[in-house]
């Protein structure tokens, strides 16, 4: 299975309010919708990766098996170019984080929630 050039890879996030996310990932994260066919169900995109945001009536958002062993730590991983512009224009949108920023040796990064709790990394990569 391989991902051809200009194909979308995709991600799924239940939501609990698709408009909510929908405004949160086009407003604060540069994404734009590809699709809202229903209030259930709407994709966004940002360069090559299209989130699937599946609301509480969407098909997506059956049940799944429980598996206690999953880290619980998925997330989707945004390169931005300066953390601490992000970070302060997020924050005076109103935004809360999740995390502190973390450092380490490939770059900084910190986590923020979409209105369902979904997390999203923004990192900046260590300059080389």
């Amino acid at each position: 299975m391989t991902t051809t050039p200009g194909e979308l890879a995709g991600v799924r996030y239940v939501v609990d309010d698709v408009a909510a996310a929908v405004a949160f990932y086009t407003t604060h994260l540069g994404f734009t919708l590809l699709t809202n066919p229903a209030p259930a169900f709407a994709d966004v995109v940002r360069g090559p990766l299209r989130l699937l945001l599946s609301g509480p009536a969407s098909s997506g958002a059956r049940a799944t098996p429980d598996d206690s062993t999953a880290p619980g730590r998925n997330r989707i991983h945004l390169v931005v170019d300066d953390l601490d512009t992000e970070i302060d224009r997020l924050r005076a949108a109103g935004l809360p984080f999740s995390s502190d920023v973390v450092a380490g040796p490939g770059g900084r990064q910190i986590l923020l929630a979409d209105p369902a709790g979904n997390l999203v990394e923004l990192f900046e990569p260590a300059a080389r």
